[in-house]
């Protein structure tokens, strides 16, 4: 069985937590880390646009992907140090929802925080990345939140006009 972690900034420390719960040591964690391609696409591009194509060396976008790297290296030995046992560390890069989608393929589970509106149950919890994930995972879902959930004390009522 496979378990796959979809690390992110802000969020990793539940989902790691929650991985470590619902594992037993033989599975095999993986810690997913995907790059945004289009952070250093938009820098390459407005930094062309201002200046041409002929001082790469100072090109935003190639010290931004450089950043991302070191930045990713670091989350994703925070979060192998964090669970505290053997893992696959994997690094992606390109449109964050559809790597994700792509790395999960295969697996038994994917373990994912909401990424919106921490204030309240319901469809904004999740940001639109993490939404697409959820909805177009080839495999199982465990969708935590990334601290306390906010109280409740009922589900919402049905929508006007529906009837049980």
């Amino acid at each position: 069985m496979s378990v796959i972690v979809w690390i992110t900034e802000g969020t990793w420390p539940a989902c790691v937590a929650a991985a470590l719960a619902r594992t037993s040591p033989d599975e095999e964690i993986v810690l997913l880390y995907v790059n945004d391609d289009a952070l250093a696409e938009t820098a390459h591009g407005a930094f062309a646009g201002l200046l041409g194509r002929g001082h790469r060396e100072r090109d935003p976008g190639t010290r931004l992907e450089h950043l991302a790297a070191a930045s990713a290296h670091r989350l994703l030995q925070d979060a192998a140090d964090r669970l505290g046992r053997d893992c696959v560390r994997m690094e992606r890069a390109g449109r964050v929802e559809r790597e994700v989608v792509l790395a999960a393929q295969g697996a038994d589970l994917l373990v994912l925080a909401r990424d919106g509106d921490r204030d309240r149950l319901g469809p904004h919890s999740l940001g639109p990345a993490t939404r697409f994930v959820v909805d177009h995972a080839p495999c199982p879902v465990l969708l935590v939140w990334p601290g306390e959930a906010p109280r409740t004390t009922l589900p919402p009522p049905p929508p006007p006009g529906h009837h049980h």
